[in-house]
């Protein structure tokens, strides 16, 4: 299935020149963020609700045209460039336009993409997630491949999940049928810190076990 199959157009987008009272009576019928606005037929930016509810009525929405937020995608627009439009712009809808004549098609809602996000392998895939730390600088996706598959791991999928204090924090979700503690190790050995939590992290047993030791050695 393609992104471009969640294409909808249940709602249609409003003209400028209609008032504020049809954009809040439109909100009142839906649970969307916002609401696309054509000029001439055009697609010129989207009216958030909550700045809809700040204005009377009787006022044509052309003459409030600043408070236009223009945000859009394309039908050739990869579905994570999609994802990525929706969390920069805090919207729940997404207008989709044609990418050779921007004709406006109809929009995304988010919950339809986070369906097709969901039916990647990255989710529905057997498997674990690993999450790992490096120096911004000094971590390299050709590494961590390397260390994975050279270790007869499959990736599954891998992103940078937070970059913070000049740190990045890499999450890579790998195959159920999968040595964890040999990979674990050999981040390790790396200079990765996992981050993670895994039952069969040998490193974090023995750690354990000599914590518990120690608590009864100094308690004799």
């Amino acid at each position: 299935m393609k992104i471009t199959d969640y294409i909808i157009k249940d709602i249609d987008p409003l003209d400028e020149q209609l008032l504020m009272g049809d954009a809040q009576e439109l909100f009142s019928q839906t649970t969307y963020s916002h609401v696309p606005i054509l000029r001439d037929k055009t697609y010129v930016g989207c009216l958030n609700e909550s700045d809809v509810h700040c204005h009377a009525s009787d006022e044509i929405i052309a003459d409030n045209s600043h408070m236009y937020e223009v945000f859009l995608v394309r039908t050739d627009t990869n579905w994570l460039n999609v994802i990525e439009a929706f969390a920069q712009n805090n919207t729940n809808i997404m207008p989709v336009l044609d990418e050779e004549t921007a004709n406006y098609l109809g929009y995304y809602e988010l919950a339809d993409v986070m369906t097709y996000f969901n039916n990647t392998p990255f989710l529905n895939e057997n498997g674990s997630i690993i999450v790992i730390e490096h120096g911004i600088h000094d971590y390299s996706f050709s590494e961590i491949c390397q260390i994975i598959e050279s270790n007869d791991g499959k990736i599954l999928g891998a992103f940078i999940s937070q970059i913070k204090n000049e740190v990045a924090q890499i999450s890579i979700k790998i195959g159920a049928d999968t040595s964890f503690n040999t990979i674990l190790q050999a981040f390790r050995r790396y200079g990765y810190v996992i981050i993670s939590e895994h039952q069969e992290d040998a490193f974090i047993k023995d750690l354990q076990e000599r914590s518990q030791y120690l608590d009864k050695y100094l308690n004799i």
